[in-house]
């Protein structure tokens, strides 16, 4: 498992605040702040799975969005 060092670069007259905030966003959107928050503190296996079934349908849509974008190319390939 690799490592990457998240981060963004502040653009030229770009504020630190502003910097900060898109930083905030990119880590959130990847599920990084979530999985800080949640490895605090203990977590009991029932709070690990309602927060699993919590999130499972968003993993499943994500899922099937990127599936059905696969088949529908391989679907369009094999067509011509």
């Amino acid at each position: 498992m690799s490592k990457q060092i998240r981060g963004v670069d502040v653009k030229n007259g770009e504020t630190v605040d502003r910097a900060l905030k898109r930083l905030k966003t990119k880590l959130d959107s990847e599920g990084i702040l979530e999985e800080i928050r949640r490895r605090r503190s203990h977590e009991s296996t029932i709070d690990r799975k309602i927060r699993k079934a919590r999130t499972a349908p968003k993993r499943n849509k994500l899922r099937w969005k990127f599936q059905s974008e696969s088949q529908s190319k391989a679907a369009k390939a094999a067509a011509e």
